[in-house]
């Protein structure tokens, strides 16, 4: 027999997937992995949490990625990325894509929100998943180290906006990630991601609730709080993440010019906001 008469799986599949798991299993009981000094442990996300992440990426949103070619193989980039949909799983897509997709299976390594590192559970998650503050300091150490780094210089402005105003790129901050791209020598990826905003589609924002509970918005959806945790549930929209060639930032400088700070990135931010405006007219409907 060589389907398995209950699920419609290959028997073989299923004892390699065993065989996986009894494999972490002893890796971890003896110690056989490492975690860094920023808390990322590269066995943890490779066995367990993108397995996870992969089964909302290609079964749920059915995402379509373009332009891998575009990140090295090695070395040190920063790939920047609007940011959009109220809960960051397009951060989440975005590393599961890269991880899965690329040849060389990079992981890329996030910057996130300090109001991440304040829940004791979720800021181990996310260390152990390979996200770090977003901190200059921590970006520069992790670049210097030759490492893919991941960052939404839209913040929460980004997934915290109305629906009214989807795939419109709020203000990219001071331009700090330009900073750190020109002080390290690395080159920005810039990335557009369509089809985030349609996940969780903010009609409101409730500010009392969100001064009430110290969150920089509270979502009203159509579904939430409606439905309670059904109204939690992402809607299944059609994505596409889309990776544009390398802007290069030259030699390494200390203290670059904050003029060219200003342009780089401005550019960037003009080159993911015209991506933008293409995919959202080539995907058409959001659903179907």
């Amino acid at each position: 027999m060589t389907e398995n008469q209950q699920g419609g799986q290959p028997a073989g599949g299923w004892r390699q997937r065993l065989a996986a798991v009894a494999e972490f299993a002893r890796r971890r009981l003896e110690g056989e992995y490492e975690v860094d000094e920023s808390g990322f442990d590269p066995d943890l996300t490779a066995s367990v949490l993108m397995p996870i992440a992969l089964g909302l990426y290609r079964r749920w949103f059915r995402v379509q990625a373009r332009g891998l070619e575009h990140i090295p193989g090695g070395g040190a980039a920063l790939v920047v990325a609007n940011h959009s949909g109220v809960l960051p799983l397009d951060a989440i897509m975005l590393q599961a894509g890269i991880f899965a997709e690329h040849p060389q299976r990079r992981n890329l390594r996030l910057l996130g929100a300090d109001m991440v590192y304040t829940v004791p559970g979720l800021a181990t998650l996310a260390r152990r998943s390979g996200h770090t503050r977003a901190d200059p300091a921590e970006a520069l150490r992790l670049l210097a180290a030759g490492e893919l780094v991941g960052v939404f210089p839209e913040g929460f402005k980004g997934i915290g906006k109305p629906f009214s105003e989807r795939y419109r790129l709020q203000r990219f901050g001071r331009g700090g990630f330009a900073r750190t791209a020109l002080q390290a020598g690395a080159p920005i990826i810039p990335c557009a991601i369509v089809g985030a905003e349609e996940i969780y589609p903010m009609v409101a924002n409730a500010e009392p609730v969100a001064r009430a509970l110290r969150l920089p918005y509270f979502p009203v959806t159509p579904l939430f709080p409606w439905l309670g945790p059904v109204g939690a549930v992402p809607l299944p929209s059609n994505w596409i993440i889309e990776f544009s060639a390398p802007v290069g930032t030259g030699p390494a400088t200390a203290e670059p010019d904050e003029d060219l700070v200003t342009k780089l990135a401005d550019d960037v931010r003009g080159v993911i906001q015209e991506r933008l405006d293409v995919l959202v007219a080539e995907r058409g409907p959001a659903f179907g």
